[in-house]
């Protein structure tokens, strides 16, 4: 019997990475779609590394021949130059037309906690619509929403808290602060997508981790664990994104949208459904401390300057 092959998207990036060294421990055929080819690939000659051609129906269906499972990871964080949410939507409409036209057996689709297509924000809009293309394509699926996820080399937003409360003696939290969050760590949605891929019931899955924590009380957390003593001051949203815009000029990258900012103040990145994941968060800054935040993780670098 032929091997089954599994095609990840995204798989040189932060999940779809995490996903792509699951299936390799289990021996299992392993192929990557992604934007940025030319990402150095930790995984070398065990699996293919193919560039989207989201423009081309042929070589994109040629891309995914043979794949039994399609674990989609791809998505954008926000509109810059020609990326863009509305372009991200049709992308996947286009994959999803490409995998069922080569017989792709199922979907593990990562999309994120509580999308609305009535939502204000384009992110939790644009996966409610993905989803729905999913739901409606006749194929096989599994939709996980995660939280917000944490862990691992490719992490961003809480490296970078980590990052900020090293460098800065005052530290702006948005007022009132009490907004909470649900963080899920990446290896176990990692191995909640693995594992999905074998059920054959088409599925909605929240992924939301053992704690749920104000945005405040994360900030301190991380604070303790990395032994920074900044002041920590409420101020408006608005004054905390003017500051958040000096610090992104600084880095040259954005650190963190209004948007984004809208859902966190909004309590998007907790679910309603009981917990999956088991790690909680104070758990793993214990491990992972010592070397948190001891650099800026740059959303340009890795995928505008890649």
């Amino acid at each position: 019997m032929a091997t089954e092959l599994n095609v990840v998207t995204g798989g040189l990036s932060y999940i779809g990475k995490h996903i792509t060294q699951r299936l390799l421990s289990q021996g299992k055929q392993v192929a990557i779609l992604t934007g940025h080819p030319n990402r150095p690939n930790p995984f070398g000659n065990r699996v293919s590394v193919t560039r989207f051609n989201f423009y081309n129906e042929k070589e994109l269906a040629r891309s995914l021949h043979g794949a039994t499972t399609l674990y989609n990871t791809y998505w954008v964080r926000f509109d810059y130059g020609e990326v863009s949410f509305s372009k991200a939507i049709e992308h996947t409409r286009r994959l999803i037309a490409a995998a069922r036209s080569v017989g792709v057996r199922k979907i593990v689709h990562l999309s994120v906690s509580n999308p609305s297509s009535g939502s204000p924000f384009p992110n939790f809009r644009g996966k409610a619509i993905t989803e729905e293309m999913i739901k409606q394509s006749g194929l096989a699926f599994t939709i996980i929403r995660p939280t917000l996820v944490f862990g691992g080399e490719e992490e961003i937003l809480v490296n970078n808290i980590a990052w900020l409360l090293r460098r800065f003696p005052i530290f702006a939290i948005p007022s009132p602060g009490t907004y909470q969050l649900q963080p899920i760590i990446v290896d176990e949605v990692a191995d909640l997508a693995v594992t999905e891929a074998d059920t054959n019931v088409n599925t909605v899955l929240d992924a939301g981790g053992p704690e749920i924590l104000s945005f405040e009380g994360l900030v301190r957390l991380i604070a303790q664990k990395v032994g920074s003593h900044p002041m920590i001051l409420r101020t408006s949203p608005a004054l905390s994104i003017f500051l958040l815009k000096i610090v992104s000029r600084i880095v040259d990258d954005v650190v963190l949208t209004s948007d984004e900012l809208g859902a966190l103040m909004s309590n998007l990145l907790v679910s309603k459904d009981p917990a999956i994941g088991r790690t909680r968060m104070g758990d793993w800054l214990d491990r992972a401390a010592a070397n948190l935040g001891r650099r800026y993780a740059s959303e340009f670098n890795r995928h505008f300057h890649c």
